[in-house]
């Protein structure tokens, strides 16, 4: 099997994690783990194993105090992703997520001062287009966010935005510690906004529904099968979005990345846990091309003597 092939899989897998995490999320969910607190105690998980592995990575955040931002970023697209899939409508948490492109044009003008060509514009014009269908419904009547999980999806895609920023901004630091950075950033963000959700009644306590030691131990027992393969899935995906994105051109990886849309919307079209429309179905297509634009002409960018 050739490089380019193993690449393409690699990042496929990638797609594949993160377009099923939802489903996992929600079994916890289900049995009393607030998407808050699952996601702390996944990344917390991780992060411990990471450590293990690579103990070096934490060496060089005195050195780079901006990893320290990375992991902010980081960890609030987490925070906002699994909370929004786990409690919302899967397909229309997905593509407003996706809508990351559009901000990070937002924010490469802001923090990194590159002005937006007229094509840029255009594709921020297609994009939100796209977004005024996926949030308009017949009971509305503007295109406004619906619920917590679009507020937070659209929040999710900006702090995702704002990562890919950082880790631009940090391409000359160790891997290693850009690694611990984001998810280092997952276990304490969902820490910290978990705990402040919990004191202010927003969320439950993690065992607000568990009477005595027996059901708190059989609550655990449940759910920690979810809670270790959740975190050696997430490692394994980025250690193959790192493969995979390492070997082919950026379009090429978002081309393949973008099946993550579709493998959420199968899934949970599929489990009943979205509705696809027409609206979604059209503006959602006008998001993911907006975005397949913007990395082809990346590539072009990079790819010019």
């Amino acid at each position: 099997m050739t490089r380019p092939v193993l690449a393409v899989l690699a990042l496929a897998l990638n797609a594949l994690v993160w377009g099923l995490s939802w489903w996992p999320l929600r079994q916890l969910d289900a049995n009393g783990l607030h998407p808050l607190w699952a996601t702390a105690c996944v990344f917390t998980l991780a992060t411990v194993v990471l450590t293990l592995i690579s103990p070096s990575g934490w060496r060089h955040f005195k050195q780079h105090p901006q990893l320290w931002w990375l992991m902010a970023a980081s960890g609030l697209t987490n925070v906002g992703f699994n909370w929004a899939v786990t409690t919302g409508d899967v397909v229309r948490v997905v593509l407003l997520f996706y809508l990351m492109p559009t901000w990070s044009l937002l924010l490469a003008w802001w923090l990194l001062h590159e002005r937006p060509t007229r094509g840029a514009l255009a594709r921020l014009g297609l994009a939100l287009l796209g977004v005024v269908l996926v949030l308009k419904t017949p009971e509305s009547s503007w295109p406004l966010p619906q619920d917590l999980p679009d507020v937070l999806a659209l929040f999710a895609g900006f702090c995702f935005a704002l990562t890919n920023i950082w880790l631009l901004r940090l391409q000359h630091t160790p891997e290693s510690s850009r690694m611990m950075a984001m998810f280092g950033g997952g276990a304490w963000m969902a820490l910290a906004c978990a705990a402040l959700a919990t004191l202010t009644a927003v969320i439950p306590a993690v065992f607000a529904v568990q009477p005595n030691a027996v059901d708190v131990a059989q609550a655990a027992v449940t759910w920690a099968p979810y809670v270790v393969g959740l975190s050696v899935a997430f490692l394994v995906s980025n250690f193959t979005l790192q493969y995979g994105a390492a070997r082919l051109s950026a379009h090429a990886t978002a081309m393949v990345m973008m099946s993550e849309v579709v493998f959420a919307s199968v899934s949970s079209v599929a489990l009943g846990a979205s509705a696809l429309t027409w609206r979604v179905g059209l503006g959602g297509g006008m998001i993911v091309l907006a975005a397949l634009l913007a990395s082809q002409t990346q590539t072009s960018k990079d790819n010019t003597p």
